[in-house]
Formats: structure tokens, sequence, C-alpha cells
């Protein structure tokens, strides 16, 4: 309800693939902007000594107590190299965020993030590199076979353990159908019926203006039920789910567990 006249610049109650891409980049640099601001105070956070370099056990001690657990206990027991005790829960997020803090982890390797490393640590879908992460993730957690591309019923099933009633989720058509259109219509940018890693790590890339473009593109093909390659009032509200419901973005906001 909100999109459209804040979308719509020449107010014909449309949006057109232009208006919606940029729209897309708009709000790709606002949350590019307002990450780098959201940095600078998690930094000084996890920073006390300020000495413009973080390491992960000042990480991980503001990390736990961020979750409830005493910070000088944590802080101690580390110190003192005695076991943590941790859920299994938790514990996963730990090792999650390890990964990720050796892939933000720049030559030469130190295991101390500065505060341009701890960007790309917090925010990895506006690195490069941490991009492709991402998307070795994502293809971990999907790829059935092991052959490091995505199939279709790969794409639309779930990673073990996402929910607990599969059986559930399997049947929500309206999910799957999304999820097929998705698949086809937009990751899939050769249509051989096989998502590549490149073809994700091209698909997440934020920054890219030509993908803007084309994700608007989609997005419209997706919800055009009249086919005049754009969208009305009526046409947003029926696929509003659909908007902010995409399986990948989901992945991108899973990846910001950090706080």
């Amino acid at each position: 309800l909100f999109l459209l006249p804040r979308v719509d610049i020449n107010n014909d109650k449309k949006i057109s693939a232009k208006e919606m891409q940029r729209w897309i980049m708009e709000k790709t640099e606002e949350h590019f902007q307002e990450a780098v601001q959201e940095n600078k105070m998690h930094f000084r956070a996890v920073d006390p000594d300020g000495d413009g370099h973080v390491s992960w056990d000042e990480y991980k001690i503001k990390f736990l107590a961020s979750k409830g657990f005493n910070e000088k206990e944590i802080a101690e027991k580390i110190k003192n190299n005695e076991e943590l005790k941790i859920d299994e829960e938790t514990q996963e997020v730990l090792d999650n965020l390890k990964d990720r803090w050796y892939q933000a982890d720049n030559p030469p390797p130190d295991l101390l993030l500065s505060e341009q490393e701890f960007l790309s640590f917090l925010h990895p879908e506006h690195s490069r590199g941490m991009l492709r992460f991402m998307v070795q993730e994502i293809v971990r957690d999907l790829d059935q076979d092991g052959d490091k591309k995505l199939t279709l019923p790969e794409f639309i099933s779930l990673p073990v353990g996402t929910v607990e009633n599969q059986q559930a989720q399997d049947i929500d058509d309206d999910w799957v159908r999304d999820r097929r259109k998705e698949f086809q219509e937009v990751i899939d940018a050769n249509h051989d019926g096989i998502v590549t890693m490149e073809e994700l790590e091209e698909y997440m890339d934020p920054m890219n203006e030509h993908n803007a473009l084309n994700e608007a593109r989609q997005m419209i093909a997706v919800a055009d039920e009249n086919q005049n390659q754009q969208l009305e009032l009526e046409e947003i509200l029926k696929y509003s789910e659909y908007f902010t419901g995409s399986k990948l973005m989901d992945y991108a906001r899973n990846v910001h567990e950090e706080f």
C-alpha cells in the first residue's frame, strides 16, 4: 500500500521497471549508508581498547553478552581457556559467525578485523568476497547432490531443520509457486534449468545497476497479471508476500544474526 506513491515518480498510478529499478537502487544505497554508520557503532562497542582492531575473542565475548551470558564470567573463562557452557543453537550461530570472521579477514590474515573488515563481516552482501561466501553457504544448505549447483526441486525444498513440520511446508502451494517463479524467471539467467554459483552471485549482488533493472523487470513479470509490463495497486497488494518473502532475501536477512 505504501509502495505505490513512493515509487510512482510520474504519478500515473502504475510502477514501471525503470521506477522499480530506481527504488531498488535507492533502497540499496540507503541500506549501505545505514550499514556504515551501524558498523562504526558496533565496532566501537567491540573494540573497547580503541586500538583499531578487534580479535575474535573480543567479539565473541560481546556477542555472548548480547545473548544474555555474563560478560565477566565469559571473558574470564576465555582468558583461562576454560570450557564455555553454551546451548547448541547459540554454538551453531557462533560457528557460522566464526566462518564469516575468517572470510572477512583480508590478507595477510591476522585474525584481527579492522573497521573496514568488520563492515564486510557484519554486511557480507556489500563485499564481493563475502558475497561469494554467502552464495557458498546457500548452495551448501540447498544442494542435495553435491554438484555445487541448484536444480528447481532443490531450490523449492527447505534445508533440514528449518521448519518443524516439513509436510505442512511442502503443501504450501503459494510458497512453492513463488519460489518456482523466482528460480525460473529471476535467478536462472540463461534459463537452462540449473542455477550456478555465478548466477546466484549476480542475483544477490545489491550494487549491480543492470541487475537492479533485471530484478525490477522480473518482479513485475511475476505479479503483472494484465501483462502491461507495469504494476497497479491491485497487483502489488495481491503479490505483497512475494515481494517480501523471497527465499534468498530471507538468507540475506539471516546473515545478520550478530547482535
